[in-house]
Order: structure tokens, then sequence, then C-alpha cells
């Protein structure tokens, strides 16, 4: 992994943390806006590593959903 991908990686990381934290879910957006006066390449980079994560949590929520229904249908057939 290069550079790039690994500050976008942690920073990525880090801003979703500082949302949960903070409420605010829009937070990597303005993170975002600061890359972009600085460095295209970061921004970029870190804009997908926030998706990817927040792509990653809405699946896993929703396999964790799924998998919680079939125990529930399975535990009230018997």
């Amino acid at each position: 992994m290069g550079t790039i991908e690994t500050l976008a990686a942690k920073l990525a990381e880090d801003t979703l943390k500082a949302q949960r934290i903070t409420g605010d879910d829009r937070l990597f957006v303005q993170v975002g806006a600061v890359l972009a006066a600085a460095s295209q390449s970061l921004e970029e980079a870190f804009l997908t590593e926030v998706r990817v994560r927040l792509a990653e949590e809405k699946a896993r929520a929703f396999l964790v959903g799924k998998v919680k229904e079939a125990r529930e249908a399975a535990g009230s057939a018997e």
C-alpha cells in the first residue's frame, strides 16, 4: 500500500470515529473539502476509503438482521 492509500485509510478510520462521537454524519464531507484544497489525490483516496467503510457497515447490519430474522423464525417453528 502506498503513502496516499495508507494516509487515506487512517484518516478515514479516525474521521468515522469522530463522526460517531460528534453525531455529525457528514463530517467526512468537511474533511474531504479540507483535503481538496491541499491534495486532490489524497481527497479522492480518502473519500473512497470512507465510502467503502460506510458500505461495509450497512451490509454488515443487513446481514446481522437477516441472521436474527432466521434465528427468530427457527425458534418460533419449534
